[in-house]
């Protein structure tokens, strides 16, 4: 009976990490772009466009910074798994590992297309603590199962 606890907690805390995740971490992207648009210096006009200089301030052009990091889905979905399963497993390296090997394969995007490093740190800061914490609580109620 208890293994089967055991396992139902584990099976719980993964999921609950890999789902719950997503809408919080997009929550806080959200939150931080609506943020930054109050301090976004305002883009120099060609002279042309001066008749719409009552417009306001100018964003960049380019594109969006969800465009360029593709398949940032299912790589929060699989480093929140490692992150809450290196916990689980009293294994707490790994996290260093998974973070490192994430942020190694997104370096050429990052270099490359400016603007999105810093919503990759909060993506990941946001993804990391979530599945951090759910991991630590499934820990604590196995060890309350003993």
């Amino acid at each position: 009976m208890t293994a089967v606890l055991i396992g139902a907690v584990v099976v719980l805390a993964l999921a609950l990490s890999a789902a719950g995740g997503y809408p919080i971490t997009v929550w806080v992207l959200r939150h931080a772009e609506r943020g930054a648009e109050g301090t976004t210096a305002e883009v120099e006009r060609p002279e042309s466009d001066l008749a719409g200089a009552a417009s306001g301030p100018r964003r960049p052009s380019g594109p969006h910074p969800a465009q360029v990091l593709r398949g940032g889905t299912w790589i929060g979905i699989l480093e929140r798994l490692a992150i809450t399963g290196a916990i689980l497993a009293a294994y707490p390296a790994a996290i260093a590992v998974v973070i490192a090997v994430k942020g190694l394969g997104r370096f050429p995007e990052l270099s490359a297309a400016g603007g999105v490093s810093e919503r990759f740190i909060i993506g990941t800061l946001t993804s990391g603590l979530w599945a951090a914490g759910v991991g630590l609580a499934a820990a604590g109620v196995l060890n309350a199962i003993g």
